[in-house]
């Protein structure tokens, strides 16, 4: 029996699971490209990953603006990286929705972490993706997982009720907020404090410290007021308060995490959390290709602008339009 012939698909997975990160940036690169060729070199990589199996950390992380997530993320990333584990920070930039470009400034805005060899920083544009997630972050998940990283960090473009979407790809989900007086709580959407699974109220410091103190305790008694989640073990979620800028209740929030991430894998909770989001990202794929289909398909998609006047003018309700569409698929 002759082996198979090797392709350029095995050199770049091999490259990525050695752990070299150019090959990983190129290998990001390619999954967020829109191209038809990319695409199909895309999932061809990703199939020759998955039997690793290798898994990391993976916590989402959203805040209010200008909370101060990438100093948090800097000065976390970096007790991290000093314990000797491996952390890739993907983070998300907001696109514009007239000119789709991005700033894509978090490496720029994080240049010590940038700068050590056990961290990997990958800005990305959201292009318009709802959850404050970009299109293709599940998939740079899996090439950070596959490179040996053991924590995997997701910034989301900004706190608000869509970004609960980081939550289905992640093993916890941290919130990051500012001192504040109940405004504040008020604003902060309930939904998005049901998926949370730490709030984190940073800038402890200076004359914020008392605030700090205050808004951890108001946060504290909201969560007490939820529902319990089986997820959870007592004590879950809650309120702690942080100094990204003193370094304070880094180490604890840490410990947090791991300790709550132990006792889901104890409890059986992580590969049932873990299986349904690889089920959730199935059918996404199904549907952003049914979505693609029927804009490639001319007749479909001449079908579908007539129809969209129709419901535009008034002549043509919403549900049946849509009905027909999707009749026109079979």
């Amino acid at each position: 029996m002759t082996d198979q012939p090797r392709d350029a698909h095995d050199d770049m997975a091999e490259a990525i699971l050695a752990g070299d990160r150019r090959t990983l940036s190129r290998a990001i690169t390619l999954v967020e490209s829109g191209r038809a060729d990319h695409r199909a070199r895309a999932e061809a990589l990703l199939d020759r990953l998955a039997p690793a199996g290798r898994q990391a950390l993976r916590i989402g992380l959203s805040g209010t603006p200008g909370v101060g997530k990438s100093t948090f993320i800097e000065a976390f990333g970096g007790l991290v990286t000093a314990q000797g584990l491996r952390v890739a920070v993907l983070a998300v930039d907001p696109s514009s929705a007239r000119s789709g470009g991005s700033i894509l400034g978090d490496k720029t805005r994080m240049e010590r972490l940038a700068r050590d060899p056990r961290a990997f920083i990958r800005p990305s544009p959201s292009q318009a993706q709802l959850g404050g997630v970009a299109r293709r972050t599940r998939e740079a998940v899996a090439l950070c997982e596959a490179a040996g990283f053991d924590v995997v960090l997701i910034e989301t473009v900004g706190v608000g009720q869509s970004e609960t979407m980081v939550a289905t790809m992640t093993d916890l989900f941290v919130l990051l907020l500012a001192p504040a007086g109940g405004d504040e709580l008020q604003g902060v959407k309930r939904g998005i404090m049901e998926m949370a699974d730490l709030i984190l109220v940073n800038k402890a410091d200076g004359d914020l410290k008392a605030a700090a103190t205050r808004t951890t305790a108001d946060y504290a008694g909201a969560l007490r007021l939820l529902r319990k989640r089986p997820q959870d073990p007592p004590g879950f979620p809650k309120a702690l308060p942080v100094s990204a800028l003193e370094l304070a209740g880094l180490q604890t929030a840490w410990e947090e995490m791991c300790k709550l991430a132990d006792w889901r894998r104890a409890e059986g909770h992580w590969a049932a959390t873990r299986a349904s989001q690889a089920r959730d990202w199935f059918e996404e794929e199904v549907r952003a290709g049914l979505l693609a289909r029927i804009a490639r398909d001319p007749a479909i998609r001449a079908r579908l602008d007539a129809l969209g006047a129709a419901v535009a003018a008034g002549t043509a309700a919403p549900s049946r339009a849509a009905a027909e569409v999707l009749a026109a698929l079979d």
